[in-house]
């Protein structure tokens, strides 16, 4: 599942309002709004409401999310967003809504005042179901099930591709060069477009000062202009940034073009590409490729699972694709994108596919699969054989002493404490440790026991982290009964620069006899005990 918590704005939210996501999106120019579908299809706003574009019928921002009851039960499918910003969706119905900025038409409702709250596009589009929306700096379009492209808003370089440099104030067909061709893929840099046809020839118009349209001059397009230099190649997916575009073809062959000041481009320089260039050539397969136009950043993914990032990333320039340990490109744009918004509107849907680390995790203390029991106070702990023989030397041999003549089903377990020894068979499936210090310390003597040294660290820093003035000397006497040498020292140094309070507590004068002149003795020579 994608972390919606690596975008900064979703702090905000509660555990259980994330786990309450199924679709999000952060957008603005700061990347301070939001919006998110819930598993029960109730969709939410908060943030800043730049423009009103959070739609919530005030221009007042909210740290508190906001229903937004126009829209529940919609089962929204497509979203994007402009710079003003405004935003622009589409239902699984086909049904275009849209609201926020509209100084240029680009809600497509005829008027430039505002849009409070979410209004359904209606011209040209009621009698289409709209699969795909995409939005520019203030122009919008919109892609029909059949193949047909719709455009309204900002026109001032031919964005709208209607031949003219007029604002188009209500959707109106893309044709000309489209005429009769179905269009299946659109995306927007600022003040461009792109679309891309269902034989993989790509078409763009609007402003091409960077040579982001890819046709080998920078000149602007009224109306699309098909990028022959792709002549030959099947584009199956078109992203805009900024001012720049990426391609990628049916054989995983990815290229890009147009504005390359930050190295967004992957050349290995920073010259802007008039027309369609090969990257990641020595790169395996490209499966997905990643772009918005309010950024200069751009990523990529393999067939391998492998994630790439290039251009400005963080303030840098990267101007050759670098490999990342990210898991999905939407990751890069919370990371390093600048603003740190989403590409697309993201699925947070839980997969069905687990990692082994989250399988073995799930499948702890699991009557359903497990193949042995240890009996711990009369209470039983779950387990598989081969997971504890595979993370512990212990069992690994005591399993090969005598597990084949003797078939024990459950096995008795009396020098530990429930909570002990349940907490350490949990760390054999997750890696992790979750104890108070005083149940730590009958760990440390298990890890001790059991020759488990990663373990007596991580007992030894619970320890650390938990001790108070209360505990320190009964701490001080587990790490040296299980000769933790370095907890030992912490614990010391933890007494003495307390000795007044811990002197007083009923565990200083419980120590042990022998410890406690140890603990004297070594004391006065500090110091401590000269007044």
């Amino acid at each position: 599942m994608v972390d919606v918590g690596k975008w900064p704005i979703f702090t905000l939210l509660s555990p259980q309002e994330i786990a309450s996501i199924r679709k999000a999106c952060v957008f603005g120019t700061s990347a301070n709004e939001a919006i998110y579908i819930t598993h029960n299809d109730e969709v939410f706003v908060f943030g800043l409401n730049c423009s009103n574009c959070l739609g919530t019928g005030d221009n007042q921002s909210t740290i508190v999310p906001k229903k937004l009851e126009a829209l529940c039960g919609k089962k929204i499918s497509s979203l994007s967003y402009g710079s003003g910003p405004h935003v622009v969706l589409c239902t699984e119905d086909g049904e275009v809504y849209a609201w926020g900025h509209n100084g240029y038409s680009q809600l497509g409702n005829g008027a430039t005042n505002q849009g409070i709250t979410p209004v359904q596009v209606c011209t040209n589009l009621l009698i289409k179901k709209v699969v795909e929306v995409a939005c520019g700096s203030h122009h919008s379009m919109a892609l029909s099930f059949d193949g047909d492209l719709y455009a309204w808003g900002y026109n001032n370089c031919g964005q709208v591709g209607s031949g003219s440099t007029a604002n188009q104030p209500t959707p109106r067909r893309v044709s000309n060069c489209l005429q009769g061709k179905m269009v299946v893929g659109i995306a927007c840099g600022q003040t461009s477009s792109m679309a891309v046809v269902n034989n993989g020839e790509v078409y763009g118009w609007g402003y091409n000062g960077n040579g982001q349209l890819g046709l080998g001059n920078n000149g602007n397009q009224l109306t699309p202009c098909r990028v022959a230099a792709l002549h030959g190649v099947c584009i199956l997916q078109i992203a805009c940034g900024y001012a720049h575009t990426l391609a990628l073809s049916d054989e995983g062959l990815l290229y890009a073009w147009g504005a390359n000041t930050y190295g967004q481009l992957g050349t290995g320089n920073k010259s802007n590409q008039l027309s369609p260039l090969q990257i990641m050539v020595e790169k395996e397969r490209v499966v997905e490729i990643a772009a918005c136009h309010s950024a200069h950043t751009s990523a990529a993914k393999t067939q391998s699972g492998q994630v790439y990032m290039w251009g400005q990333c963080r303030g840098q320039s990267v101007v050759l694709p670098h490999l990342t340990h990210f898991a999905c490109t939407d990751d890069v744009f919370a990371c390093f994108a600048t603003p740190a918004v989403m590409w697309r509107l993201l699925s947070v849907e839980h997969e069905d596919f687990l990692t082994v680390a989250e399988s073995l995790k799930r499948e702890f203390d699991s009557p359903e699969t497990s193949d042995l029991k240890f009996r711990v106070d009369g209470k039983y702990i779950h387990v598989h054989k081969a997971v504890l023989k595979i993370r512990c030397e212990h069992f690994r041999t005591m399993f090969q002493s005598y597990w084949n003549e003797d078939m024990k089903e459950v096995i008795d377990v009396d020098q530990f404490s429930y909570p002990v020894y349940r907490a350490f068979l949990e760390y054999l499936y997750t890696d992790s440790v979750d104890l108070p210090p005083e149940d730590a310390i009958g760990l440390l003597d298990l890890a001790t026991s059991y020759c488990e040294n990663r373990l007596k660290k991580l007992c030894q820093h619970i320890i650390k982290r938990g001790i108070t003035v209360e505990n320190a000397f009964s701490l001080l006497s587990a790490a040296v009964r299980y000769d933790a040498e370095d907890l030992e020292e912490f614990c010391f140094k933890f007494c003495v620069n307390h000795l007044t309070e811990v002197t007083q507590t009923a565990a200083f004068w419980q120590m042990d006899g022998p410890l406690l002149k140890e603990f004297i003795a070594k004391a006065s020579k500090c110091g401590a005990f000269k007044n």
